[in-house]
């Protein structure tokens, strides 16, 4: 669940960033992409550290 909140965080957050940079479509989908990759690989780190210290 965190995962896919952070991958469409991350494509939002992309998608704006390149909005503010005067990006055409084809750039926004780019910044979108990697952003929302980004998010998604630091969210499956925070969720397996969450898991691993609920487990003990």
């Amino acid at each position: 669940m965190i995962v896919i909140v952070a991958i469409v965080l991350g494509a939002l957050l992309g998608d704006l960033r390149a909005r503010r940079a005067q990006g055409n479509r084809k750039d926004r989908l780019q910044y979108a992409a990697v952003h929302a990759l980004v998010f998604a690989i630091v969210a499956l780190f925070v969720t397996i550290l969450i898991d691993r210290a609920l487990r003990g």
